[in-house]
């Protein structure tokens, strides 16, 4: 018997708790929930759509049907992934309906605030890095922040996504194979 719990099972075990709570009419369970993914559930759409008020819409709405659609959730499973399951099929309704679709889509991908990464990189890294992650093609780019920014295993992904575990795979290779083509470069230029 382990006398104390990881970090993570502690964190799995209190979502259970919230969603089971959620579940039956508590709105302050559901509210926690909100409050526990909302920030990143935002990062990813924002890094997905490059706007900020379609990223907030979507996220917005993901919980608004991850409300309503609490009755079939199912006990057990993974809450995170379920609400990006979400999230996604609501920006592919938008993307499919959107007449301006290429206003969401620019060039560039906004640095995250204050991340580790801002410390190590220089600006310059930093803006090729996001350039580079931001010129992916969509489903490349889904896939790889999913794993690289939200830590979702590639089965997650793969549910998330609405494809098989392989295909999340290969686009997650695929997109850091075409991240190193980009930044290689550069890299080599810093070399001593």
């Amino acid at each position: 018997m382990r006398l104390a719990t990881s970090e993570s099972e502690r964190l799995e075990s209190d979502e259970q708790v919230l969603v089971s709570r959620a579940q039956k009419g508590d709105r302050q369970a559901f509210a926690a929930l909100v409050e526990q993914y909302w920030d990143g559930l935002y990062r990813w759409l924002y890094h997905v759509t490059h706007h900020r008020q379609a990223a907030e819409d979507l996220a917005q709405e993901a919980f608004l049907k991850a409300l309503a659609g609490l009755d079939s959730f199912r006990a057990g499973s993974n809450f995170r992934a379920w609400l990006f399951r979400i999230a996604y099929n609501s920006f592919l309704n938008q993307r499919r309906g959107e007449a301006r679709a290429r206003q969401l889509f620019p060039d560039t991908v906004p640095a995250p605030q204050h991340g580790p990464d801002e410390q190590v990189m220089s600006r310059e890294n930093l803006q090729v890095l996001t350039r580079a992650v931001g010129r992916l093609p969509p489903d490349f780019r889904a896939a790889f922040l999913l794993r690289v920014e939200e830590g979702l295993s590639f089965r997650e992904i793969a549910g998330v996504l609405h494809t098989t575990e392989e295909t999340a795979r290969w686009r997650v290779f695929k997109a850091r194979q075409k991240l190193m083509d980009v930044l290689a470069p550069q890299l080599d230029r810093e070399k001593p």
